[in-house]
């Protein structure tokens, strides 16, 4: 039997995302390269702009400034960003949502929101409701986002660890021999 040769190792989905993005926006949009994340149904880009002159300004005046600079980002590459989405989206079969990051203000722009469907049990939608009548939250679906993005905040370093290991078990699992026929 014939020894089989190794195959070139593709690009996880992180590479390829980051390298075409990388590749595909204009010099100059981002100080640096911007940051693409993604799930099964949007990529996220979002990258750094120069910080505008701000010296002798007071903290309120810097963050507007900097908001000022987002917005002016937003507006001015309206068009190519949307032609790039198009692009990305046909090629990668997700939504692109974009963002920029000025100092230490960050807008998130373009974003999906998508529905989940999920089955709760009576204690766990006394919780949804009990947030809502507080006016913590406007509905069940926001009182369930806002319970996520609580976890995220509490047990970040424990959701990057086990995406983390995700990561290494999509590894081994390319290298199946079953799947090189």
């Amino acid at each position: 039997m014939p020894k089989q040769q190794p195959q070139p190792e593709t690009p996880d989905v992180d590479e390829q995302l980051a390298a075409w993005f990388a590749g595909r926006l204009p010099d100059g949009w981002y100080a640096g390269v911007p940051e693409v994340r993604h799930d099964r149904d949007e990529i996220l880009v979002v990258g750094t702009l120069p910080p505008p002159a701000t010296d002798g300004l007071e903290a309120a005046a810097v963050a507007t400034a900097e908001a000022a600079r987002i917005q002016g980002f937003r507006e001015d590459t309206r068009a190519l960003r949307m032609r790039v989405a198009d692009e990305a989206e046909a090629r990668f079969g997700r939504k692109v949502a974009w963002g920029a990051r000025c100092g230490g203000t960050e807008e998130l722009f373009t974003m999906l929101s998508i529905p989940v469907m999920t089955r709760l049990r009576l204690t766990e939608r006394q919780v949804l409701d009990t947030l809502v009548d507080a006016g913590v939250a406007r509905s069940r679906s926001h009182a369930l986002a806002w319970c996520v993005r609580l976890v995220a905040d509490h047990e970040g370093d424990w959701i990057t660890e086990l995406r983390e290991a995700l990561v290494h078990v999509e590894k081994v699992r390319s290298k199946d021999p079953t799947l090189r026929r």
